[in-house]
């Protein structure tokens, strides 16, 4: 039998090399809070046994508690691998960050590493129960708080505006005069300048990969609320979109569903990890769309699971509760659900450190679209201009039922075809229909 290293395994040839097993003992139990060792197989798989003697199984044990905090209580037996003897050690643990000879490390494939600062204090926080988002902006004062976003945030859930304080009280995001993360990110005159990381970088390239030159790239900065939209923009603007026509009226059609992106870009702010000091990225490729943000899945959260049930677990449960409220997301986890209803063939992949939404873009967008504006519409358009001669754009759009953008366009092509004409400045000005 041949055995393999992975995530959750480590083989060690000798017992000299206990300390290196008990700092992948950390390690494994910081990242899956469970795993196994066994002491007398080679790298390449092989047993070679080790010696043991009437000690050998409690001075493993002893050198395990004087080493691991806290502490952890391992079984330690005796194995025969291909006939040899070897030791196996199997343990679990719940209370992380662990700590080994004063460190905290991290499993990553089949190695281990130092935990960076924002790694532990993650850790940290997550023993506590303590949600970062729900954690306090020491330098971050009520004056850092933009009114206007705020009473622009009121107004769209449909309250009354008290005052400032109130108001952030009553959304949990301040307590006394402390000011929650949540709060600046979402409200905050100039996030950045607390958190640099909140930014947005978005990209098109010219091939399917970033081997590929880029042909426009940008980076933008905001709040949570300003970077949903600039990256929906963004799509928009450099995907195609096509039209079809029903009835008497075009309709645009995006290459990708706008819901379903919209729902990608408002989850990837949502549950990314804030503790992460990196940006969500649009990347726009010749033949997708891919949303990614730093992060992987919660603990016992798997792609399978988010993408067969509703589930309900939150990162950032501030945030996901302040975008609630404004009906950007569902309470009950049934975002991924709706993406999946409106892109079929999007996937989703989790991978060290981050989380990512891929869309693939359509070769065919429909393009039947007449180059004359509608004749029922032109008729529409003449009619009201002859009834009132001073009439808006908004105006013709609500008789005509469709937007003021439309509008403007058909207003052009018919200006373009001499059928109609402005007559003096924009305000103040007139329409006429040519005979």
């Amino acid at each position: 039998m041949i055995m393999k290293e992975n995530e959750k395994t480590e083989l060690k040839a000798s017992l000299t090399q206990l300390k290196e097993g008990i700092i992948s003992i950390s390690a494994i139990l910081n990242k899956h809070r469970k795993g196994k060792i066994i002491f007398g197989i080679k790298d390449d798989g092989k047993a070679i046994g080790v010696k043991i003697g009437k000690t050998t199984l409690r001075d493993v044990s002893k050198s395990i508690a004087d080493h691991i905090e806290p502490k952890i209580y391992p079984v330690i037996t005796e194995k025969t691998i291909n006939n040899k003897n070897c030791v196996m050690i199997s343990f679990e643990g719940k209370e992380k960050p662990y700590f080994a000879y004063g460190r905290s490390y991290i499993r990553t494939a089949d190695e281990n590493r130092v935990m960076s600062s924002k790694e532990l204090e993650k850790f940290i926080l997550s023993k506590k129960e303590i949600a970062w988002d729900r954690s306090y902006c020491q330098e971050a004062k009520l004056k850092d708080i933009s009114d206007k976003k705020l009473r622009e945030y009121v107004s769209k859930a449909g309250t009354k505006f008290t005052t400032k304080k109130q108001i952030l009280e009553n959304l949990e995001l301040i307590k006394g005069n402390k000011i929650t993360n949540a709060c600046v990110l979402l409200f905050g005159k100039e996030p950045q300048k607390f958190f640099r990381f909140l930014n947005l970088r978005c990209a098109v390239f010219s091939g399917k990969d970033t081997a590929s030159s880029f042909i426009d790239m940008k980076d933008f900065n905001g709040d949570i609320f300003e970077l949903i939209d600039t990256a929906e923009k963004y799509i928009l603007e450099h995907t195609n979109i096509g039209a079809q026509i029903k009835g008497l009226y075009r309709e645009d059609i995006p290459e990708i569903n706008k819901e379903a992106f919209r729902e990608a870009i408002i989850n990837a702010f949502c549950h990314r990890d804030y503790t992460k000091q990196h940006e969500i990225n649009i990347a726009i490729f010749r033949d997708k769309l891919q949303i990614r943000n730093p992060g992987e899945l919660l603990p016992g959260l798997t792609i399978r699971k988010i993408t067969t049930q509703k589930v309900s677990e939150r990162r950032n449960p501030l945030i996901a509760d302040v975008l609630h409220r404004i009906h950007l997301i569902e309470k009950w986890g049934t975002g991924i659900q709706k993406i999946r209803s409106l892109e079929s063939k999007v996937k989703f992949e989790t991978f060290v450190g981050y989380f990512q939404t891929t869309f693939p873009r359509q070769k065919n967008v429909p393009k039947n679209v007449p180059k004359n504006v509608p004749k029922k519409r032109a008729e529409i358009i003449s009619q009201l201009i002859k009834n009132n001669s001073k009439i808006t754009i908004l105006e013709m759009a609500i008789y005509a039922k469709t937007t003021e953008k439309t509008i403007k366009r058909d207003l052009a092509k018919l200006k373009k075809e001499n059928k109609i004409a402005r007559v003096g400045p924009v305000k103040g000005g007139h329409w006429e229909v040519i005979e």
